[in-house]
């Protein structure tokens, strides 16, 4: 290849690549704990921190938006809805739940073509 020669960079946002970074995530933060209240704030942060680094680091032309909502599993009921005005061609978005015995964790990416 020579030095003229770019390499071509995806130019649509692939929920498949974006879902697999973030289960991996969830998964190390989670996989081995039990729900505390106390410890909310902390794994929601570390979950987001985490998501939006990983996918910094896939080097695509994507600014990103990461939310993360984790809850207790008691049988209380959970809406949400988001909305975004985008390029439907380049950007997307994807939607990770994940659950163990005592929690559900709900990941959402916005990922918006630069």
């Amino acid at each position: 290849m020579g030095e003229s020669e770019e390499v071509e960079q995806p130019s649509a946002f692939s929920s498949i690549e974006v879902s697999a970074v973030i289960k991996d995530i969830v998964a190390n933060a989670l996989t081995n704990n039990k729900f505390q209240s106390a410890k909310m704030n902390a794994w929601a942060s570390e979950i987001t921190e985490q998501c939006l680094y990983q996918l910094t680091k896939l080097n695509r032309p994507f600014k990103y938006l990461v939310t993360c909502v984790i809850m207790q599993k008691d049988g209380t009921s959970l809406y949400t809805g988001s909305t975004c005005y985008w390029d439907a061609t380049t950007d997307g978005n994807c939607t990770i739940k994940w659950e163990n015995g005592s929690m559900y964790c709900i990941v959402t990416c916005f990922g918006l073509a630069i």
